[in-house]
């Protein structure tokens, strides 16, 4: 038979649930807010960098996707437009970049030479920013088109929306723990 305390329904709720809920109403509007606001850093290296000025043009209009402003310090961006060819002796430029870059930070390889090294197969030529850096997004082509550019720009922010932003947790997990 059982008893009264298996009978009687108990709401029990635990702090991983109770904060679950708030982390993830703030991962959400932290992930629009994000989305919304990419700061770029544009390493501009070769021929792709007219396709890059034309994005920011008034026919493609880059400032609709709260990306119209170019940062020229890194300490001031988070997002890293690699636009054309890196050669061996840019690498550890764009190294060091990328980890001035505030956090969180993306990456997006602009135009076949970025994203493979396009057709300079030789030994001064950076075969892919993924050897240097992580990249998000690859923008095919040679130059890539603007729209192709913005299609790659809605991809990311899709990508940021989504990602899970953490809170920091300054308590203990148990009171007990604190003494």
């Amino acid at each position: 038979m059982p008893s009264a305390i298996d009978i009687v329904p108990a709401v029990a709720t635990r702090r991983e649930e109770a904060t679950g809920f708030f982390q993830n109403l703030v991962s959400k509007g932290l992930g629009w807010a994000r989305k919304n606001s990419l700061w770029q850093y544009p390493f501009v290296t070769a021929c792709c960098g007219m396709e890059y000025m034309s994005v920011a043009s008034a026919r493609y209009d880059i400032a609709r996707f709260g990306a119209e402003v170019p940062r020229f310090s890194p300490r001031q961006a988070d997002l890293l437009l690699v636009v054309g060819t890196v050669n061996c002796k840019q690498a550890p430029i764009l190294k060091r970049i990328y980890e001035q870059l505030a956090e969180p930070k993306w990456v997006i390889a602009f135009g076949v030479c970025a994203s493979s090294g396009g057709f300079y197969d030789n030994y001064a030529t950076v075969q892919g920013i993924d050897r240097l850096v992580p990249v998000d997004v690859y923008i095919p082509g040679c130059p890539p088109r603007p729209e192709q550019v913005l299609d790659g720009l809605m991809l990311l922010q899709k990508k940021v929306q989504a990602q899970q932003h953490k809170l920091i947790d300054r308590l203990p997990a148990h009171p007990a723990a604190a003494e």
